[in-house]
């Protein structure tokens, strides 16, 4: 362990070549990419929370990492808040250095943890936004007439849809899918979800039909020979881009009057909450949205109770 003099933002301590900040970030980057097996996009939030931090810290003075003290995170995380930015991104924020702060404390690198006593603002639970049924079904009309034309992007679109709402999964585990993750016989899918954990997912017999008819009739017009594995793909033929699914979601959804603002996550949100309307047992709920806590399942039970009250104080004389 090095001995490690603090001194406010001007100690001493750590050799000169463990003294630049962004080579920390950078090997802190591989740590979690690989060691704790996170995906790109968590790992480019925390290297982006870590460079604004850096930034913050250099106006106090601090340009080492044994300079950054708890005096500095708290005027760090104050600065978040006076930026406008909201609790949950701040939350993220907080929980990024703090893990940033273990990792280098756990290498040796500084003595003791100025991030251990950082209170991570608490984030008041919302209620996500979800289609009712009637107007899931509409949703998929509305990409079912499209498809009419067989044009090959609008049977991708339709099959996407389709399965997004069937089974539940990410955008993001949606367009990674391969054909060998596809098991015709038994209507699942085999998906790599946070974490890298594998699970496998039903779906039912409409989803199953529009990605049979999307497998046989557009794919091959999509194909090119960089589409690999890819299931879903672009007009160019390469594996399809998440930005792509969302759009196409946001394009029909406005396409409809009287839908809420919903996501490709929206989806997953909906048919969560339509599967807990329907009967389905909570944990078997959690074992197909791949929640490794319980408690982030039990959010789609308020959202169903919440829907009942509001049917109720609508419909009953004496609500």
């Amino acid at each position: 362990m090095l001995a490690i003099r603090r001194a406010g933002c001007h100690g001493r301590g750590v050799s000169e070549q463990l003294a630049d900040c962004e080579a920390f970030a950078e090997r802190f980057g591989q740590y979690v990419r690989l060691e704790l097996g996170r995906s790109a996009n968590t790992v480019a939030a925390y290297s982006k929370d870590l460079a604004n931090l850096f930034e913050f810290a250099r106006t106090r003075g601090c340009n080492r990492i044994d300079d950054i003290g708890i005096m500095e995170l708290r005027g760090w995380l104050a600065s978040q808040r006076t930026s406008g930015l909201s609790p949950a991104t701040i939350a993220r924020r907080a929980t990024s250095i703090r893990l940033f702060f273990a990792w280098v404390t756990a290498q040796g690198h500084i003595e003791h943890d100025p991030a251990s006593g950082l209170v991570i603002p608490k984030v008041p639970k919302r209620l996500p936004h979800v289609l009712a049924q009637e107007q899931a079904t509409a949703v998929m009309d509305r990409v079912a007439v499209r498809a009419d034309d067989n044009d090959p992007v609008h049977v991708r679109d339709q099959a996407i849809l389709e399965l997004l709402y069937a089974s539940g999964i990410r955008v993001g585990e949606l367009v990674g899918l391969n054909l060998a993750d596809i098991d015709d016989s038994r209507n699942t899918i085999r998906v790599l979800g946070k974490g890298n954990k594998e699970r496998v997912v039903p779906f039912g017999l409409i989803a199953d039909s529009a990605v049979t008819r999307y497998l046989k009739l557009a794919r091959p017009a999509l194909a090119t020979a960089a589409s690999g594995q890819a299931v879903f793909l672009g007009a160019r033929g390469k594996r399809l881009d998440q930005r792509v699914v969302r759009t196409m979601v946001q394009e029909v959804i406005d396409s409809l009057s009287g839908m809420p603002n919903i996501s490709p996550h929206g989806l997953r949100h909906s048919a969560a909450t339509h599967l807990i309307e329907g009967g389905a047992d909570i944990r078997t709920v959690q074992e197909i949205l791949g929640h490794a806590s319980l408690s982030t399942t039990q959010l789609y039970t308020h959202v169903s109770a919440e829907r009942l009250r509001a049917v109720f104080e609508q419909a009953h004389p004496r609500a």
